[in-house]
């Protein structure tokens, strides 16, 4: 492992704590960084920008238990919710690029997330939500820093590639997560355009 550390020519990936080696399905290894200070390094390197998402979701209550795997368009498995408690919901995105991804939102922070129902529900189970546009921040995955795995703060291994969002709470560090590129576009607006300090 040491002789692998030395070959890493990547600005902001080569100051962190390599976790481990993640095996991804048709990426082979990849690295497996504290994205908390991924994030860090990557807004002095890179700057910080940031944004909100605009984009209206459907949203259904979760059955108890259900696992929810949400997959991108093009990619495949992005992340596997851990089983869904009374109370949490599904959302779904509507983004056809990346396939209409879904993901499980804890019951407690759906309405910190989300306002609605708006208007009638489509009979299917699910219902129109208008996220509350919370700013969060974000930095792009440089194409020096190459794909990498961290663990996402309901903990589940996630992969970011280069061009996707890390985003991050403002007020919760430890809220760091990825979002894929075309996801981001999608459905996200941009406030703030990442700056170097």
């Amino acid at each position: 492992m040491g002789q692998f550390l030395k070959t890493i020519r990547r600005p902001v990936l080569a100051g962190l704590c390599l976790l481990a080696l993640l095996p991804v399905p048709g990426l082979g290894a990849v690295e497996m960084v504290d994205v908390v200070a991924y994030f860090r390094d990557a807004a002095a390197a890179h700057g910080a920008g940031l944004a909100r998402k605009t984009r209206a979701v459907d949203a259904r209550p979760a059955e108890p238990g259900e696992v929810i795997v949400t997959i991108i368009a093009g990619e495949g498995k992005e992340t596997e919710s851990p089983p869904a408690a009374p109370g949490d919901m599904v959302v779904r995105n509507r983004c056809p690029e990346t396939g209409n991804e879904e993901i499980l939102v804890p019951a407690a922070k759906f309405p910190q997330r989300y306002d609605g129902p708006v208007g009638a529900p489509a009979g299917d189970g699910w219902s129109t939500y208008r996220p509350h546009g919370t700013e969060m921040r974000f930095v792009v995955v440089a194409e020096a820093d190459g794909t990498f795995s961290f663990t996402a703060p309901w903990g589940e291994a996630m992969v970011a590639r280069p061009g996707d969002a890390i985003v991050q709470d403002p007020e919760n560090p430890a809220d760091t997560y990825r979002i894929a590129r075309a996801a981001f576009a999608c459905t996200y607006e941009v406030i703030a355009a990442p700056q170097v300090r």
